[in-house]
């Protein structure tokens, strides 16, 4: 099934300014929302380069700003006629270690990864559940497997948290046609970890991306990506000792 028109959050960078670049190539229409108004004008701009055939919507949005989240998706909504996949992929990845007089780095980044990420699903499952139609996908990320350490430790946390959200979400929609998918990206190269220099297995964000919408697309419940190493690593990570997670972030 072609999901024609999509709507990505947290869009003016990393992740998900490679995946609406890459979606403009196969002639998706647009819905793309961030904080950064001038980065999705820029963005807009490159996406009619790749394909100006498309329509690319842009709005301001603060997913922390969870009214507003459902006043931008109705927008969307009113801009392309419907909404057929939703990618929630707003997040951040502030922090340090618990108790070092960081908790409010620790609380953004919990608030904006799971409290914004349930006003994100609320605002487009309003829409599928009336649609009797949908694919809802949720980034979540590898480290939600598994406990990580210091500035890993609220990130890997909320991460999970997103995750078990998504496979409530799927358990809810069983038997309908609304699809719900969690994606869970290995080490890529984005904004949000760009400072980091010795992370194995890092992917650039290209082709970390290819690999996302090419999981995406199979429409099914989780996928670890890229495939290689992290859908074998997954397992691994699951009976690591804490010794061993030590040494992963």
């Amino acid at each position: 099934m072609s999901r024609q028109n999509i709507l990505i959050t947290g869009a003016s960078s990393g992740l998900g300014e490679m995946m609406a670049k890459l979606y403009a190539g196969q002639g998706r229409n647009l819905a793309l929302c961030a904080r950064r108004m001038d980065r999705l004008e820029s963005l807009k701009a490159d996406c009619l380069s790749i394909n100006p055939d498309i329509t690319v919507s842009i709005r301001e949005l603060d997913v922390n700003n969870h009214d507003q989240v459902f006043d931008v998706f109705k927008l969307f909504i009113g801009d392309l006629g419907h909404i057929d996949r939703v990618i929630v992929n707003a997040g951040m990845g502030k922090g340090a270690s618990i108790g070092t007089g960081y908790f409010h780095a620790n609380k953004q980044t919990a608030i904006t990864n799971f409290v914004s990420a349930i006003a994100q699903c609320e605002a487009a499952l309003e829409h599928f559940r009336v649609r009797n139609e949908g694919h809802l996908v949720i980034i979540s990320s590898i480290s939600a497997v598994r406990g990580f350490r210091r500035a890993m430790t609220v990130y890997a946390a909320s991460k999970a948290a997103v995750s078990n959200l998504a496979e409530g979400i799927r358990i809810d929609l069983l038997d309908t046609p609304i699809k719900t998918t969690t994606i869970h990206p290995g080490f890529i190269r984005s904004e949000i970890n760009e400072k980091v220099k010795t992370t194995p297995f890092m992917v650039d964000t290209e082709t970390g991306c290819k690999a996302i919408l090419k999981a995406i697309e199979k429409e099914g419940a989780n996928y670890f990506v890229p495939a290689w190493p992290w859908a074998i690593m997954v397992r691994f990570m699951k009976v690591f000792s804490l010794r061993a997670m030590s040494k992963m972030s």
